[in-house]
Parts: C-alpha cells; structure tokens; sequence
C-alpha cells in the first residue's frame, strides 16, 4: 500500500510578526500527518481508542531548513523510521509543494498503551497492525 503524503496550507494565524510560519506549527502538521497517515493504513485514531489503544508523544525533534509564509502548500512525507512493537519512531519530511524546497525534517516517537496505562507489544496482541507498520519501516 502506497501512503500519500500530507498537504498543510499554512494559514495566516500560523504566522508570527514577521510574517512566516511560527516554528511551534511544525510540530502541529507533523501531528496532522501522522493522524492522516494511520488513517490511511486502516488504523485511525477513533478505531484504536475505541479498541482500548492509546499512543502518547514520547519526544518530538523538529530541525527547520526553509521558512514558510501564509498560503504555502506544504506536501509531508510520513516514513516509519522504526517499529519495535511497543515504541514507534516516525520520521516527517516537510517540503514546499510548489517549490520541492526542503523546510523542514522531523521525528516522533511513540508507545503503545492501554487506557489504564499497561504497555501493549503489538506484535502479540494486535498483530495485523504489527505487520502493517513493520511494511512501511524504512529499509536500513
């Protein structure tokens, strides 16, 4: 299964005094593209919640090479760094759709856990989706 990458128009709010998106909102489309990413394997937000699934932010690094002002197009790629089951590492690449210019490169990384805060090793418990992340991990 091919994932389509992510499109954010930066709106006016997300910029700052000098008119160009404020570096916080990065961090924000990197959530919307992983949101729009799960959805896209089958595996959304609103089905593991109500599975008992919860996947908190563990750290989140973001490295800004290119400014974005209102009205750009940004295209985000989603890429699973790595998945071991319980900890998931996402990698973001945030370019200028119209450009191709790199503006950005991020990570997240994440956990799996019930809602009463036990660990969930997704290979053993809810293998499909194991098998779907180990599939779309980065080939090192």
């Amino acid at each position: 299964m091919e994932i389509k990458n992510y499109m954010h128009t930066v709106h006016y709010y997300e910029t700052d005094k000098m008119a160009i998106s404020h570096h916080s909102n990065y961090i924000r489309w990197m959530e919307e593209a992983r949101v729009d990413f799960l959805d896209q394997i089958g595996w959304g937000f609103e089905k593991m919640e109500a599975m008992g699934i919860v996947s908190p932010v563990l750290e989140v690094n973001c490295q800004y090479k290119k400014s974005t002002t209102f009205s750009d197009k940004i295209q985000i790629a989603v890429k699973v760094k790595e998945f071991k089951g319980l900890k998931l590492w996402i990698e973001y690449e945030m370019r200028n759709a119209a450009t191709g210019e790199l503006c950005a490169i991020g990570t997240s990384a994440h956990c799996f856990m019930h809602t009463n805060g036990k660990p969930i090793f997704m290979e053993k418990e809810y293998p499909e989706f194991y098998s779907i992340m180990k599939s779309h991990e980065i080939q090192k």
